[in-house]
């Protein structure tokens, strides 16, 4: 199977159902890769948006790519706790330059508290009659939203309890490596 390897730094590209480019981060940091799914890095790491505006990451974030599922995690390490933005998303993929993936507007805010918040319904709508969804696709999308808030709300996955401090610290450990 390609896949990227431990270290490299690669792009991480999402695009909408239309093809068109959505947002472009300039690297992320690979800490595992497998068949199940990648998992990235990103620290102060430069985004680039579909209309060009450009900004900066904030804090270190454990990037969750499933190969086969359609969703990604995003685990943003703050002081006062983890916060995970969850996309609805095609399965991920590497083609040998960037990690890939359709963004599908749907997405899910879960808390250190372990509350949850839907987000972009609206967008969601608008996008699935502008860029015609399929049905099959609505099914898939809605029962992913709801596998998401079930992992949330009992802490497995990404959401367990020391998945992000763990994938922190083997970073932290290859960077002392690399010196």
């Amino acid at each position: 199977m390609n896949k990227p390897k431990l270290g490299d730094e690669v792009l991480i590209h999402s695009y909408k159902h239309d093809g068109k480019i959505h947002r472009s981060w300039s690297k992320g940091l690979v800490l595992d890769a497998n068949e199940d799914h990648t998992i990235v890095i990103n620290v102060k790491t430069l985004v680039t948006e579909a209309d060009g505006r450009v900004w900066c990451t904030r804090e270190p974030a454990i990037c969750y790519f499933p190969n086969h599922e359609w969703y990604n995690v995003i685990c943003m390490i703050r002081n006062n706790g983890v916060y995970f933005y969850c996309n609805l998303a095609s399965p991920s993929l590497w083609d040998g330059e960037a990690i890939k993936y359709i963004d599908y507007d749907l997405d899910l805010k879960v808390f250190p508290d372990c509350k949850y918040k839907v987000l972009d319904e609206e967008e969601y709508r608008q996008h699935q009659r502008k860029m015609h969804y399929p049905d099959e696709l609505d099914i898939i999308l809605r029962s992913q939203l709801e596998e998401l808030i079930e992992m949330a709300k009992t802490s497995i996955g990404p959401f367990k309890h020391g998945f992000s401090e763990h994938w922190y610290h083997v970073y932290q450990e290859f960077k002392r490596k690399e010196k």
